[in-house]
């Protein structure tokens, strides 16, 4: 059981000066505020916070994250009030435990566009001060450690979520042990039985291996006395979540991965890394394309360490790690490793380590660069979680980009102009294409021209948010100034038939006041939301005109006239409501066919007014965000839709007649049909049918799964 003089204890060890009484007030208010709540494994709850700050305390963090780090869900209890943290502790306590409680309100859904904007908004939190993402993991890896005791859909949700985010948050600070214990705990709930199977196996080998890594470990010590070196050895077994992962990647069994276990040695400095470097390979044969120097080349969480694999005395892989004992603490604790104290117990970052802080600068730079209609994907969520590539400019200058990464994210890199006039690339001397993805240590060379403008096509293939923003500003920009000019021709058009120029228009005070009515500012504003199809032409006539000139006009209308204009007044046919906007024509998208009740979203298209696409279409995801609008379904409506689906069945007689009797059962029309036989004795029929809404196409599918011989039938999207 913990007690807070473990923890005041904990402190002292790396921070003798730390204030062992307001860690004492912490843990009291603490326990006032969870008295007779109970963790899920029946603990005390003052044991989880204490837990918490413990691991807080082995990342060696200052008072005032332990001091969170006990505190952190005392808000939440009801029990206690802001007001009497803030005048115990101080602002900065209260906080960092307000910030953690916001960030931890919202829950996690994998590809949900809400989410992926939550976690983004993390990361700024994290960039602006790390303590609350340290307190975040340090409470997740408590939470894991009694997972075992929740419910079980909540376990796996729970792991997924620690897997997914919370586990790659701790490799990205450079916290490898937690890292590590974050990805076990979640296996051991995801893949139970794999889990339990590869425990057994690797301990039934447990004291075989463990006899194995200290004659290993022995006979590197006596390298290391040979050439007159001092330094650390040590042999690990590699985590199970690791070796699980290399079993599942190369489709290998357990008795075929021979690098289980790693030795690490640590010296005393980069100098005599090389220096053992250069004596285990000349000592044990080097597997090829297995070296990897992190010295020269630290990772952006500022790892450093050499790694090589050789072929060990017994005929095994074995994995080698040097490092200097600095190298080594970094590596431990990350960040954390880097917080300095001053007097008075103060956090502080070196000039040196600023330097090194420098992914956390590109944090802020992608919040600045991402839009509010920024939309998620499998690119979007790289860029939290990235994958590093380090490429050259001409001038040897490294630059880091996400995995994937092409010539056009890397002329962004450089500077905006550059990526906007990129014209061309030489990647290691030979020309290539713009979307061709950047290996480690490519030297590129960006070719350019003051006559090239960004292209829409190089947003299907860059992979960074600065890229990407920073070409759809451009085509924003660009689509701005053609809808002002399409929107200046449709309202001068409309003018004639009131035998108005548009300059004299724009002479009338009434065309001034219109504009502000209709909430735009200049008329360049108002004749781009026409283009956009925003608006119509017809409106802006209606707000700009002088009055009598519109009644006049009105007068004029015969009866021909009237009776086309009150048809003109009728509602859409369409069974769609669009908030705000008028007289616009609706059409439905043929990429994704929606149907009634099925969640819809609109779509402008210049010329062609609105478009109707189902919410979760692959083509209206891509589009421009500023030209969407709500839609919705007019329920009251009763209307009917055209819809494919695919019927696959046994090919023997009575089907056609079976799945056409079906549809009928169920109120649909079969407007077409084809039906094609298939050399494996089944048939693949598509039939086009008329429904009223997705309910009615759900019971046309139920109908059609009923007849006998029917072994699949699915919704065709065009």
């Amino acid at each position: 059981m913990l007690h807070i003089d473990h923890i005041i204890e904990q402190l002292r060890s790396y921070h003798p000066q730390g204030d062992a009484d307001l860690l004492i007030r912490a843990s009291e208010l603490c326990q006032r505020a969870h008295l007779h709540q109970q963790t899920p494994d029946g603990r005390d709850y003052l044991q989880h916070t204490l837990e918490v700050a413990s691991i807080l305390a082995r990342l060696k963090v200052d008072e005032t994250t332990l001091i969170v780090g006990i505190l952190h869900d005392s808000l939440m209890t009801g029990k206690v009030e802001a007001d009497e943290i803030e005048a115990e502790f101080g602002h900065e306590v209260l906080s960092l435990i307000q910030t953690g409680n916001k960030i931890s309100s919202i829950p996690y859904r994998q590809n949900n566009r809400k989410q992926v904007e939550s976690f983004r908004k993390m990361f700024v939190s994290m960039a602006r001060d790390l303590r609350v993402i340290l307190v975040y993991l340090a409470d997740r890896l408590s939470d894991m450690r009694m997972i075992t005791h929740r419910d079980k859909t909540e376990q796996i949700a729970y792991s997924r979520e620690t897997l997914e985010i919370y586990a790659p948050l701790a490799n990205r600070l450079g916290i490898s042990w937690l890292k590590g214990e974050l990805e076990d705990l979640s296996l051991q709930i995801l893949e139970p039985e794999k889990y339990a199977a590869l425990a057994r196996r690797i301990t039934a080998h447990k004291e075989e291996r463990g006899e194995y890594v200290e004659k290993i470990r022995g006979q590197i010590c006596d390298l290391l006395k040979e050439h007159d070196l001092q330094g650390t050895v040590t042999g690990r077994f590699k985590h199970f979540y690791s070796v699980y992962r290399k079993m599942e990647r190369t489709g290998v069994d357990l008795d075929q991965i021979y690098d289980l276990t790693a030795f690490r040695v640590l010296v005393g400095s980069v100098r005599e890394c090389y220096e053992v470097l250069g004596i285990i390979h000349a000592t044990w044969k080097p597997i090829p394309g297995r070296f990897k120097d992190y010295i020269a080349m630290p990772k952006t969480n500022m790892y450093q360490s050499l790694h090589t694999t050789v072929i060990g005395p017994y005929g095994e892989r074995m994995e080698v790690q040097i490092r200097t004992h600095e190298m080594h603490r970094i590596a431990e604790e990350g960040v954390a490793a880097h917080w300095k104290y001053k007097e008075g117990g103060a956090v502080a970052v070196t000039g040196r380590d600023d330097q090194r802080f420098n992914w956390l600068r590109h944090v802020l730079e992608w919040q600045r660069d991402v839009s509010t209609d920024w939309s998620p994907s499998g690119s979007s969520y790289i860029d939290l979680f990235p994958e590093e590539v380090y490429v050259f400019t001409p001038n040897g200058e490294v630059k880091e980009l996400p995995k994937g990464s092409t010539p056009i994210d890397f002329a962004y890199a450089v500077h905006t102009d550059v990526g906007r006039q990129c014209v061309g690339a030489r990647i290691n001397g030979k020309l290539c294409p713009l979307k061709t993805p950047l290996k480690n240590g490519d030297s590129v060379e960006i070719l350019t021209s003051a006559h090239q403008t960004p292209s829409k096509d190089w947003l299907s293939f860059v992979k960074t948010s600065k890229a990407r923003n920073k070409i759809r500003q451009w085509i924003k920009a660009e689509q701005r100034e053609k809808s002002i000019e399409i929107g200046r021709d449709l309202v001068e058009k409309e003018l004639r038939k009131y035998q108005y120029s548009l300059k004299r228009a724009q002479a009338l005070d009434s065309f001034n006041q219109g504009i502000a009515e209709l909430g735009f500012k200049t008329s360049e504003d108002l004749f781009a939301a026409v283009g956009y199809g925003k608006l119509s032409a017809g409106q802006v006539i209606s707000h700009t005109l002088p009055k009598e000139e519109l009644k006049s006009q009105t007068e004029k209308t015969g009866p021909i006239g009237k009776v086309l204009e009150k048809f003109g007044r009728k509602k859409p046919q369409s069974a769609i409501l669009i908030g705000g906007i008028d007289n616009v024509m609706v059409r439905f998208a043929n990429c994704c066919n929606p149907l009634p009740g099925e969640p819809v979203t609109g779509f402008i298209t210049r010329g062609r007014g609105l478009t109707v696409h189902a919410m979760d279409c692959a083509q209206v995801l891509a589009s421009d965000p500023e030209r969407r609008i709500d839609v919705e379904w007019d329920m009251q409506r009763k209307t009917s839709r055209p819809v494919k689906i695919q019927v696959i069945c046994t090919d023997q007689k009575g089907m056609l007649v079976g799945m056409s009797g079906a549809i009928s059962n169920a109120d649909a029309n079969i407007v077409s049909a084809t039906v094609h036989a298939r050399g494996d004795k089944k048939g693949t029929n598509l039939f086009e049918i008329d429904v009223e809404n997705l309910e009615h196409l759900n019971r046309v599918i139920r109908e059609i799964k009923k007849v006998k011989g029917v072994l699949r039938v699915e919704r065709v999207r065009n």
